[in-house]
């Protein structure tokens, strides 16, 4: 009887095992196959579908497989890190205050760190593309990504107030691409080259507190700090634009330095259908050009009329025919409050034909942010322009290198001397090449600039003095509108 029974309860125990068996490998089958099919959508995923999901924090590796993950390289660098940002808090803040003095708008008066300290955060390195594109060189792209604690406190001083603003939240998404010139001596690297890849686009974010006060002491504060920030990033680190640092004490870097490739003269011709900026009357539209910030100019102002015809012909410097673009923004002037921005547009060089003067009608935009502008529909009207690249010889080369840095010193020159606010103005008539040298042929300085051939010049029509306050191009408080100084003119001539 035993025996029976003992039969009965190993045979009911072994089907009860095979029946929980059977049914652990169908339930971890469902799963596979469901996650098999999870897989299948990512994998079906583009990369605009990924940045949406990940946002900000989009590394490169998930859709460029050449960028490597280097985890062991990012726990090395959070052990160095103590020791690197107190090396680098020297290095950055010297190197950075003289530029925010150069790039401050003329609102403030003075730009400098009161507190600057990188932080105990390391930054976190997503990826890296090593890429060897010509001989003796290796060019390293770097996914650098930084959520850091920085103490940051810039003292602000303005025509307003004097006040300490605190950076907080400091985020850094960007690529940074490095490049190593190789030698046959010890270290074996004789220079090294640092610069922010334009695409994917270089994404500093912050968030500004005043200490001790409130930022709406000095008005557009905020907007002022954005404009620097980002005029320098663009102006000085953005590819093509880099940092070169030689190594060796007899390194020879002039293959590394950025030169000129050429010159684009645009005629700015006419817009069409400009929106009024104005309650009573129409608009008084210019227009302000430029590739890099430091070297704006702009046309003249053409009052009362939504469809201005200038017929201006502008010179710019092109550096990177293949990543640089022309930026245009159109302004309504205003003669006692700041211009107001009538819209924006872009123009990529690299499709424009070498000595062929080539016809482009632009729509301007409410901005290039590339958010705003899929939510922003409405029309702004139209920019026609008229443009003409001839690249540049060697000898044109050298010669334009030397005259761009007489350019800039000329420009921080008037600065000193107060007829601009700011070196990042933009100069009326245009910073143009006249023959083979830069000129600043005026009608938009009080004093009038003239780099001409190679000399400089005092030349002009006495406009006043125009600039940038809060931010924004204005020639308001500082210069009077035609239709104001015409009914003055009028006037003048009733009391005679």
């Amino acid at each position: 009887m035993g025996l029976i029974s003992g039969m009965v309860a190993g045979l009911l125990l072994g089907v009860a095992l095979m029946a929980a068996w059977s049914r652990m490998m169908r339930r971890r089958t469902t799963k596979r196959i469901a996650k098999a099919a999870d897989i299948k959508v990512l994998g079906s995923l583009s990369r605009e579908d990924l940045k949406k999901l990940c946002g900000d924090i989009f590394p490169e590796w998930i859709s460029f497989q050449q960028f490597e993950q280097v985890k062991w390289m990012n726990k090395q660098l959070s052990k160095l890190w103590p020791f690197i940002a107190q090396a680098a808090t020297l290095v950055v803040k010297e190197s950075v205050e003289p530029l925010l003095d150069d790039y401050r708008p003329p609102g403030i008066k003075s730009l400098k760190f009161s507190k600057f300290f990188l932080g105990n955060v390391s930054p976190k390195i997503e990826g890296i593309r090593i890429q060897n594109l010509q001989p003796g060189q290796i060019i390293m792209d770097i996914d650098f990504r930084w959520g850091g604690d920085p103490s940051i406190v810039l003292a602000v001083d303005s025509i307003f107030a004097s006040l300490p603003i605190q950076i907080k939240d400091l985020q850094v998404f960007t690529v940074v691409r490095t490049i190593f010139q190789l030698s046959e001596e010890i270290p074996c690297i004789s220079a090294v080259v640092v610069a922010l890849l334009a695409e994917p686009e270089p994404k500093i974010q912050y968030t500004l507190k005043a200490v001790g006060g409130s930022l709406t002491a000095i008005p557009g504060l905020s907007d002022m700090i954005d404009v620097t920030v980002n005029s320098m990033v663009t102006d000085m680190l953005q590819w093509p634009h880099r940092l070169v640092v030689p190594l060796g004490v007899n390194a020879d870097t002039s293959e590394l330095e950025l030169r000129p490739q050429g010159r684009l003269a645009v005629t700015v011709v006419k817009a069409t259908g400009l929106v009024n900026m104005e309650m009573i009357g129409k608009s008084d539209p210019y227009v302000v050009l430029y590739i890099r910030p430091m070297f704006k100019v702009k046309t003249k102002v053409v009052d009362n009329n939504l469809n201005p015809e200038w017929n201006e012909t502008l010179h710019l410097i092109v550096e990177d025919k293949e990543t640089q673009a022309v930026i245009f923004e159109v302004y309504d002037e205003d003669t006692l409050k700041q211009d107001k921005k009538m819209g924006v547009a872009k123009l990529a060089v690299n499709g424009l034909e070498p000595e062929r003067p080539t016809e482009i009608t632009l729509h301007l935009l409410q901005s290039l942010d590339s958010l705003i502008k899929t939510k922003d529909k409405k029309d702004r009207g139209r920019l026609h322009l008229s443009v003409l690249y001839h690249p540049f010889t060697r000898e044109e080369q050298v010669e334009a290198m030397e005259l761009e840095k007489a350019a800039m010193e000329e420009r921080k020159r008037l600065k000193e001397a107060g007829l601009i606010g700011s070196t990042m103005d933009a100069l009326g008539g245009a910073a143009s090449l006249v023959g083979s040298g830069v000129g600043l042929v005026g009608s938009g300085i009080g004093a009038g600039v003239g780099l001409v051939g190679s000399g400089i010049g005092a030349v002009g029509s006495g406009l006043g003095k125009a600039g940038k306050f809060m931010g924004r191009t204005v020639t308001g408080n500082l210069s009077m509108s035609s239709r104001r100084r015409k009914q003055q003119q009028q006037q003048q001539q009733r009391v005679e």
